[in-house]
């Protein structure tokens, strides 16, 4: 604690009482790039969520709701979807959203070099105007999680304008249909926002700046919050909860979130995954049995998240019930290394460099360390580690994925074969096809026996092991109102105000 003065004064607002019109956001980490084609980091959303509009928004229930569409139908059985544009609504450089400005947004998705959004599309073949506010994407085959794919980056749509004449420049000047508009980064320090007065929902914004602040330490985030230099904070790590809850001064809101916790694992990207976990399952499976969910739960979060082994928390529609969280057994983890001819393994285990990262990190450190499996924990900056990830330089790494309303956007990209979020490039024909079948199929039913199948599969090869669900706390100073709690966690702007 003894740094945490010269972490508030870094800041530099404690001083300087925030104006009526300006929300001050604190934020888990940097963003990568401000781009929603290209980006991957669950920070880059946050600031989205005041830059860019969706085509389908995701409302207080983890539902789909009209966005920059109003209204949406499966036409072709299932092998089209017809989408119908809002009228009134600009682009932060000025240019009308139609149904030719909403095809190259979209096309600019499946075709920009590095993007991260072609595999949540699906099987696109082609997007077409329909009308001069209709848009039609058609499908090789019938794709069900297309419409929980647009209510996030997916269906961002950016100017073609501002797209055409910067390019690959373009994350330094986005142009978004959303309240706010990019004025300042600082790298690592802060993004500054001003209102869009040519919003078209703009009676819903009531604030005139919003300055997001990446603080990756989540209990100077919470003294900051604290001290009146922050309006909200997102991702209040639990064991400062019950700090927030005896401090008049700010309140604390709780919600169920989407998202999980999981160690990557390396298994063909490179030469770094030509390690002892990378080739051999046995050893990935001697990992999982050397860890207690229950007591990672209990002595890095207070008790207050949710133990997982899947991309679905408990209670979700496509949660596999029939896939129990298994628990700790360090002799079977220690005969599985010797069965793997290991007595002894060391894993580089990389981590994000937020608090909370590091101390569940210090715990698998010592739980691993029983079974013979040595985890050295390799601190990193979030958008650096995203960076590794795809590349493949690391052979471990424990990151969370924010979580989508549709178990396809969980498993598809990271999984499938040559995805753009598989990391570790882990490919299995078996559970592709298992995939395939879950994201092709309309029936719930069909669907959720798909994705059963899915992940028996992943759950034995485990290029990823699940850990934790998270449960969003989120801060706010007491003179705000209006923050929804949403299961995506992300902070919405609309009805957001300080009274």
């Amino acid at each position: 604690m003894r740094l945490l003065p010269a972490a508030l004064l870094a800041l530099g607002l404690l001083a300087v009482p925030a104006a009526a019109q300006t929300i001050r956001i604190g934020i888990a980490s940097d963003p990568d790039v401000l781009d929603p084609t290209l980006s991957r980091s669950v920070a880059a959303r946050q600031v989205f969520m005041a830059m860019c509009d969706k085509l389908i928004e995701v409302d207080d229930q983890g539902g789909l709701a009209p966005q920059l569409a109003t209204a949406w139908e499966w036409q072709e059985d299932g092998r089209a979807l017809l989408l119908t544009l809002r009228e009134g609504v600009r682009f932060h450089d000025g240019t009308a959203l139609d149904a030719e400005a909403a095809v190259a947004g979209l096309n600019r998705h499946m075709t920009a070099s590095g993007s991260t959004r072609r595999g949540e599309m699906g099987p696109v073949t082609a997007i077409e105007a329909a009308g001069p506010m209709q848009v039609r994407i058609r499908l090789s085959e019938p794709f069900a999680p297309l419409l929980a794919a647009l209510s996030d980056r997916a269906g961002m749509l950016v100017s073609p304008r501002q797209a055409n004449v910067l390019g690959a420049e373009f994350q330094a000047a986005p142009a978004c249909a959303g309240p706010f508009r990019l004025t300042r980064r600082v790298a690592l320090d802060r993004i500054e926002l001003e209102r869009f007065e040519g919003y078209w929902n703009r009676e819903a914004i009531h604030a005139e700046r919003v300055i997001y602040r990446p603080i990756s330490d989540t209990t100077v985030r919470a003294a900051n919050l604290r001290a009146g230099s922050l309006d909200v904070i997102e991702r209040v790590n639990p064991s400062d909860v019950g700090t927030l809850r005896g401090d008049r001064r700010v309140r604390l809101l709780e919600g169920p979130s989407l998202a999980s916790v999981y160690i990557a694992v390396n298994v063909a990207n490179g030469p770094r995954s030509d390690t002892p976990l990378g080739r051999d399952p046995r050893v990935r499976a001697a990992l999982e049995a050397s860890i207690d969910r229950d007591i990672l739960n209990r002595v890095a979060f207070e008790g207050l998240f949710r133990p997982g082994n899947q991309s679905t928390p408990p209670g979700h529609p496509q949660h596999i019930a029939s896939l129990p969280v298994p628990g700790r057994d360090v002799a079977r983890a220690r005969a599985l290394l010797r069965e793997a001819g290991q007595e002894r393994v060391r894993v580089k285990l990389s981590v994000p460099n937020t608090t909370e990262y590091v101390q569940a990190a210090e715990v698998l450190q010592s739980m691993a360390a029983e079974a013979g499996i040595a985890l050295e924990l390799q601190v990193t900056e979030t958008a650096t580690l995203l960076r590794q990830w795809t590349a493949g330089d690391f052979e471990a790494l424990i990151i969370a994925w924010s979580g989508r309303t549709d178990i396809d956007g969980n498993l598809w990209g990271f999984n499938a074969c040559r995805e753009s979020l598989n990391g570790g490039r882990y490919c299995s024909e078996a559970a592709d096809a298992a995939m395939r079948e879950g994201r092709t199929r309309v029936d719930p039913a069909a669907r959720l026996a798909a994705y059963g199948q899915a992940m028996e599969i992943l759950l034995r090869d485990r290029p990823y092991i699940y850990l934790w669900h998270p449960t969003w706390f989120f801060g706010t100073g007491a003179a705000v109102r209006g923050l929804r709690m949403v299961p995506d966690g992300l902070i919405r702007l609309q009805g957001l105000r300080l009274s």
